[in-house]
């Protein structure tokens, strides 16, 4: 039992816990520390007062006086809650769910106790305790809903899916009257059940529950969604497909309506007029559907494809519709409709309708089409592309999207100085267009111009934000631009700035994660259990994102190129050293110059405040103490910090080949090779032709063969587990085979190099090789920027010529100035 305190000392703690709980810090302190001047080992004081302190960011000062809480009154329900709550907040979740269940000991009848420790289970994904804690929470309250449906939840995620039914059926039987049928809450419970007798495979009691149950749901599309799917399944298809005919009369232009229709009509694959017969009704019915007339090109053929093609085409161009090439590109998939939409816009741009009023329009999205055309990775020649875009930009020279084609046109050639003056541009056309702004602060950032990208999207963002533009990117968690800053500023050798951009990602990545908590209780509070349990499944693969995978890479590979720097040896050239040298000296004085600038800016922002209008909570405000990553960079452990991008990244991604192969990497290099050969086995499995397996198999090979510390059982492992290359082979010879195998393919050619070089062979030799692959028919100016980096990372003599040499190839392309 917590300690006794007198009537008024009491009234002040029952004053410390509203000032906590309206964020009057201040005033919570001042209250906390009057009880404690007259009782001053009372221990929910305490742990009131390190609660407060937590809140105000003295992490270290609220741990030891909740230590100290405890020490003095271990029996107090409300210590050990406040223990749980310090825990919490430091994201040391295991410890927290400990304490919570010693609150929970001394004071069982405790419901926010008991929530905060459920919130906290089904946080963790322990499916078992947070099952015990939500029967716990219905026996105490079983006259509520939400009681209820948390267990189901919870006996749902925990894969107890007919439990989790029959816990929404008890509830049911429990009432007296049925619901209104505007209530929201009623309604997404019925649904939520119906969804539950599905997933068990019973499709016939959940066509029988939908027809009954919820007949008249708020939700009225998922209601004939479902019905469709149940009666399909059910093998009834005649009757779904009068569901399918409904749902595209109430939606044309969904796609996946159209496919469910066709199954259901059980249409083969082959009937070709068939499928057709039915577009063509719909799109006789609904004269302005895209879906109707876009969708059958997906499976004609020949003559058929051509026609209908034809049709759409000029239908679309007629119209000057700009996402036209945007619909059809899925199709280039498939050469032969590459090349006859390819023909097709050319006939029409040859013989327009001259006595048709839209033909300028016509013309000049036909001029657009073909830019696109042949500015596409699979049909791309450039010079036609330029030519199509400029023929355009004269019919309209105030057109944004001709502008941003040109610009992208530019980029793909390499020269993105110009690309980046023309999105610019572009921007320029329609000021108030927040997208052509975010495209031409991307250009920017390609272009390493970082402050002018930053005034750019400064543009859209509030103009009272504290901190300015950046402030604000990180506030509104735009990864974009995070990621592209970061990447640009690795380019540069700015390796401070860069980490600090990336481990800002990371830490959106963890927010992300973290706020599930207001919806663990938020999404019953309201009812929203369907989109609840979604959110929770997609948090389970959040890391997988697209967005996560490319900063964690980029952070991996520079802490790798850290943990690589080799030390001055005089076997290198002197110039890219000087070059190395003059890059750090501007990078540093870059980074001094943008450390003046916040600080002069914080300095204004103190002075500008009003005093009057201070903050009345005490909160403060976290400050970085590290802006310009400057600590990032001075690590000492650069491959134990690429582990805390490279763990969740193997976890959420590990059929990502780009991710295993960073794992080798890392593993390699801190010898723990039973690990690295699982990442190789991994990438292996993905892409077993991908040229840095090649280079990567000859290293580990070479390893295992002159490791001669390996414990036995380790040494077993490997022996058994990689077959790439027998021990029996010469590697050296091997990595010449495949290099004399591969000419043609610069890629594998550089891998090979690289591989000669990591078994020890003539560095100044490889270095040479590896610059004279210039002269290759097949080399890409991206394979030279390729070599270019690693000649750097060798810090090799032929920089300074390898640029100029690739110069002279690649005029256009700015990176090799």
């Amino acid at each position: 039992m917590p300690q006794p305190l007198p009537p008024k000392e009491a009234s002040h703690f029952r004053a410390v816990i509203r000032s906590y709980e309206d964020k009057q810090y201040k005033r919570g302190l001042k209250t906390a520390d009057l009880i404690l001047k007259k009782v001053p080992r009372h221990g929910d004081t305490m742990a009131m007062k390190a609660l407060i302190l937590n809140a105000q960011g003295k992490t270290e000062e609220a741990f030891a006086l909740g230590k100290e809480a405890l020490t003095v009154d271990m029996k107090s329900h409300i210590c050990w809650h406040v223990y749980g709550l310090l825990y919490r907040a430091g994201k040391n979740y295991e410890e927290a769910i400990k304490a919570y269940r010693f609150a929970l000991k001394l004071e069982p009848e405790s419901a926010q106790i008991q929530r905060d420790l459920a919130t906290l289970q089904v946080q963790m994904r322990d499916y078992a305790g947070y099952i015990q804690s939500r029967t716990a929470m219905l026996q105490a309250r079983p006259q509520i809903r939400q009681s209820w449906t948390g267990l189901a939840i919870a006996q749902h995620l925990a894969g107890n899916i007919s439990d989790a039914e029959n816990v929404l059926t008890t509830y049911e039987s429990t009432l007296k009257s049925t619901p209104s049928r505007n209530d929201i809450e009623h309604s997404e419970a019925i649904m939520y059940k119906n969804s539950l007798i599905a997933e068990q495979g019973d499709y016939q009691r959940a066509l029988d529950h939908l027809q009954s149950a919820c007949k008249h749901n708020l939700d009225r599309l998922a209601v004939i969604e479902r019905r469709g799917e149940y009666l399909y399944k059910l093998g009834r298809k005649e009757e779904a497909a009068k569901v399918y005919r409904s749902l595209i009369d109430r939606n044309s232009e969904r796609p996946i309506y159209y496919v469910q229709l066709l199954d259901a009509l059980e249409i083969p694959e082959s009937d070709v007029n068939a499928k057709k017969a039915i577009f063509a009704e719909y799109a006789q019915k609904f004269p302005r559907c895209d879906a109707a007339r876009r969708l059958p090109l997906d499976f004609l053929e020949g003559d058929d494809f051509k026609t209908a093609a034809e049709a759409y085409l000029t239908h679309m161009l007629n119209k000057g519709v700009p996402s036209t090439f945007a619909n059809l590109k899925h199709l280039y998939n498939d050469p032969s409709k590459k090349d006859t939409l390819a023909e097709l816009a050319v006939k029409y741009l040859n013989s327009p309708d001259s006595n048709s009023s839209s033909a300028d329009k016509g013309e000049a999205a036909a001029l657009y089409y073909l830019a696109q055309h042949y500015n596409y990775h699979l049909s791309r020649d450039l010079t036609k592309a330029m030519e199509y875009i400029d023929k355009a930009i004269e019919k309209d020279t105030k057109s944004v999207d001709f502008h941003m084609t040109k610009a992208r046109i530019l980029k793909h050639s390499g020269n993105l100085q110009k690309a980046s003056d023309m999105m610019d541009y572009a921007r320029k056309l329609d000021l108030k267009d927040r997208y052509i702004n975010s495209k031409a602060a991307k250009y920017q950032l390609r272009n390493d111009e970082n402050e002018k990208a930053l005034k750019t999207v400064g543009l859209f963002t509030r103009a009272e934000a504290v901190g300015g533009p950046m402030s604000d990117m990180l506030d509104m968690q735009c990864i974009w631009f995070l990621t592209e800053d970061g990447e640009s500023y690795a380019r540069q050798g700015n390796i401070g700035l860069a980490l600090k951009r990336f481990h800002s990602i990371a830490n959106i990545f963890d927010v992300w994660q973290e706020d599930q908590f207001d919806f663990h209780t938020f999404s019953l509070r309201k009812g929203q259990i369907r989109a609840y349990v979604d959110t929770i499944r997609w948090e389970d693969h959040i890391r997988d994102h697209p967005f996560y995978s490319r900063a964690a890479l980029d952070a991996i590979y520079l802490y790798l190129k850290m943990a690589d720097k080799p030390t001055a040896n005089g076997i290198n050239g002197e110039d890219d050293e000087n070059e190395d040298a003059l890059a750090k000296k501007k990078a540093a004085k870059k980074a001094k110059k943008e450390q003046q600038r916040l600080e002069r800016e914080a300095a204004e922002r103190q002075a500008k405040q009003d005093p009057n209008k201070a903050s009345a909570t005490g909160e403060v405000k976290k400050k970085d103490e590290d802006p310009l990553g400057l600590k990032l960079a001075a690590t000492t452990d650069p491959l134990g910090d690429a582990m805390k991008f490279l763990g969740p990244l193997l976890q959420a991604a590990p059929k990502s080949i780009e991710a295993q192969l960073a794992g080798f990497e890392v593993y390699i290099r801190r010898k723990k090779y039973v690990l690295a050969l699982r990442c190789f086995n991994a990438a292996r499995a993905v892409d077993p032709e991908h040229p840095r397996l090649h280079e990567q198999a000859v290293i580990f090979r070479n390893v295992l063969n002159t490791a001669s510390d390996l414990p036995s059982k380790v040494a077993e492992v490997l022996k058994s587990g990689f077959t790439a290359i027998d021990e029996s082979v010469d590697v050296k010879k091997y990595n010449e085979d495949y290099q004399n195998k591969n000419k043609a393919d610069p890629s594998r050619v550089i891998a090979s190099i690289k591989a000669k070089r990591a078994l020890g062979g003539d560095a100044a030799a490889c270095e040479k090789e590896l610059a004279g692959l210039l002269e290759s028919e097949n080399i890409s100016f991206d394979d030279g920027l390729d070599i270019l980096q690693i000649l750097r990372q060798w810090r090799s003599s032929e920089v300074t010529s390898f640029k100029q040499a690739a110069q002279k190839k690649w005029p256009e392309v700015t990176r090799f100035t």
